[in-house]
C-alpha cells in the first residue's frame, strides 16, 4: 500500500442521498518519488500517429496497479498511444498546478477532486463531462455514488472518479483490550471511560502524530459529524455568517478538549509526525491502545507491524456516535476516490483517447482485480464478490460496507477550504490541542476566514 501521504486523507461532505447538484466538492492528498531534471520519472508511450498525456504519482504498490492500466490500454491501442510521466507528490503538485496555469497540462489530470478541482473548473481549464456520463450510464452507475461529489461543481461533473476508497477508521489493540478486560466504544461515554482504565494500566489511551495537524481534524471532522450532523460543515463550506459558532460545533470543541485534559492522547503527541509512521507504531507496539488513522494504514500496520495484523491483535471499527447528536453512525470521513479530469487545452483526438482509457481501463475489471490484489478496495460496486477468503477480505468487506453505506461521505476540511482559510484551520487545530486557545476562540478565528 502507498505510503501515509500517499493515499491520505480529505473529504468534504457527500450525502448519498442528495441529488449530485447538491453534494459538496473537496480534495485530498497523495504520494511518493521522484527522480529526472524536469521533476518526473520514466515515460510510457509507443508509436503511433495518435498520443494523448497522463501524469501520476509514484509508489508502489499503487505505482503498479496505474502502470499496468496504461500498458493494457496501449498494447490495445496501437495507433492511439498514451505516454505518462510519474512524480513524487509534492512535485506533482507543484509541476501540475505551474503546467495546468501555462495551458501545458497533460490530457488527463490526475488529482483529488473538490476544492482543486473547482479551481480548474473556475479558470476554465477542464472540460464539463456531464453529458460524456448521461452517454454512458452503466458504466456512472458501476461506481460508488459517494464518490461523485468531489466529482461534481455547480451540479455539474468534471472528472471521473477512479481506483480505491479509503475512509478514517478507529483501529484498536486487540491484545490491550483484553489486558484491561475492556470492550471497543460503541459510543462518546465509552471511550471517556476507556480512557481513565487505560491509564490506570500505564498505557496510553489514544496514539496520534499532532505534528502532522491534518491528524488532530480528523477528530473534528468525526465530532462535528457524530455531534450536528453533516450539516454542520456545509454550513462552513457554504461560507454562512459565524457558522463555526454553532453550538454542535463549539460542543465537538470543547469534546476534544475534554479528551485532551483526561490525558486521552500518549504524551508528547505535539512533537509526533505522522510521516513518519511513528504514531502507527505506537499501536502495534502496545504503546497505545487506540489510533484513528486513514483506511491506508491498514497496509502499513500489515508491513511494518511484524505479526500484529496477521496474528488478529489488529481491530477496527466506524467512529462511534455521541449520545443525543443527530449525525448517522454510518457517516464517516475520508478519501471517496480519486479523480481524473481532461484538460481544456488538449486537442480534440487526445481526448478522444482519454476517453476511451476511461471507459476500457479506469475501474475496469482488470483493474480492480489489481486494486483487490494490494488489500484495497474499488470504488466499484458489487466488487466485494471478489474479495474471497484471504486474510485481508474482512478488512476490504468493512472498508466496503462503510463506504457503500455511509449516509454522508465527508471529505478533509483543509481541502474543502481556500488556502488561506485553511491554513487557519489547520494552526488553530493545532493551538486548541494544545490547550492554547478556547473553543470559542477557536471559532471566533476561523469565522474570520469565512469565504476567504
Amino acid at each position: 500500500m502507498e505510503s501515509r501521504t500517499t493515499s491520505r486523507r480529505t473529504f468534504l461532505s457527500l450525502s448519498m442521498g442528495l441529488p449530485l447538484g447538491a453534494a459538496l466538492a473537496a480534495c485530498g492528498s497523495s504520494g511518493p518519488t521522484q527522480t529526472g531534471a524536469g521533476g518526473g520519472t520514466g515515460s510510457t508511450s509507443g508509436g503511433g500517429a495518435g498520443k494523448a498525456t497522463y501524469w501520476y504519482l509514484t509508489g508502489q504498490p499503487n505505482e503498479g496497479v496505474r502502470t499496468r492500466a496504461v500498458e493494457r490500454f496501449n498494447k490495445a491501442n496501437a495507433a492511439t498511444q498514451l505516454a505518462t510521466t510519474t512524480f513524487q507528490n509534492d512535485a506533482f503538485k507543484t509541476k501540475i498546478k505551474t503546467a495546468i496555469g501555462a495551458g501545458e497540462a497533460p490530457t488527463v489530470i490526475w488529482g483529488w477532486g473538490g476544492g482543486g478541482l473547482r479551481s480548474y473548473v473556475q479558470a476554465g481549464q477542464v472540460d464539463d463531462l456531464t453529458s460524456w456520463f448521461d452517454q454512458n450510464t452503466a458504466y456512472k452507475d458501476r461506481l460508488f455514488p459517494s464518490s461523485f461529489g468531489a466529482a461534481t461543481v455547480d451540479g455539474k461533473i468534471y472528472a471521473v472518479p477512479v481506483e480505491a476508497v479509503t475512509p478514517i477508521v478507529l483501529y484498536y489493540n486487540k491484545k490491550l483490550f483484553e489486558k484491561v478486560g475492556a470492550q471497543p466504544p460503541q459510543e462518546w461515554g465509552d471511550i471517556m471511560d476507556l480512557v481513565k482504565k487505560f491509564n490506570a494500566a500505564g498505557v496510553a489511551p489514544f496514539s496520534l502524530g499532532g505534528q502532522s495537524r491534518w491528524t488532530n481534524m480528523m477528530w473534528l471532522e468525526f465530532l462535528f459529524d457524530r455531534i450536528g450532523g453533516p450539516e454542520i460543515f456545509q454550513a462552513v463550506y457554504d461560507g454562512e455568517k459565524d457558522a463555526w459558532n454553532n453550538p454542535a460545533a463549539i460542543d465537538a470543541l470543547t469534546k476534544v478538549q475534554e479528551l485532551i485534559k483526561a490525558n486521552g492522547f500518549i504524551k508528547g503527541f505535539s512533537s509526533i509526525t505522522a510521516d513518519s509512521n511513528a504514531d502507527q507504531a505506537l499501536l502495534y507496539t502496545g504503546k497505545a491502545a487506540m489510533l484513528l488513522h486513514g483506511g491506508w494504514s491498514y497496509g502499513i500496520q500489515k508491513e511494518e507491524g511484524g505479526d500484529f495484523v496477521t496474528g488478529g491483535s489488529l481491530g477496527y471499527m466506524n467512529f462511534p456516535p455521541v449520545a443525543g447528536g443527530k449525525g448517522d453512525p454510518s457517516n464517516t470521513v475520508g478519501n471517496p476516490a480519486q479523480y481524473m479530469s481532461i484538460s481544456s487545452k488538449a486537442t480534440a483526438e487526445a481526448k478522444e483517447i482519454a476517453k476511451k482509457f476511461f471507459l476500457t481501463e479506469m475501474n475496469s475489471d482488470a483493474q480492480s482485480k489489481d486494486w483487490v490484489g494490494i488489500t484495497q478496495v474499488p470504488i466499484v460496486k458489487g466488487i466485494d464478490s471478489t474479495f474471497g477468503s484471504t486474510a485481508d477480505a474482512p478488512w476490504q468487506k468493512f472498508v466496503y460496507d462503510t463506504a457503500s453505506n455511509a449516509k454522508s461521505f465527508q471529505q478533509s476540511w483543509d481541502q474543502a477550504l481556500s488556502p488561506t482559510a485553511a491554513e487557519v484551520l489547520l494552526d488553530n487545530i493545532a493551538k486548541l490541542f494544545q490547550m492554547s486557545v478556547s473553543p470559542q476562540q477557536f471559532a471566533t478565528n476561523l469565522n474570520e476566514v469565512i469565504g476567504k
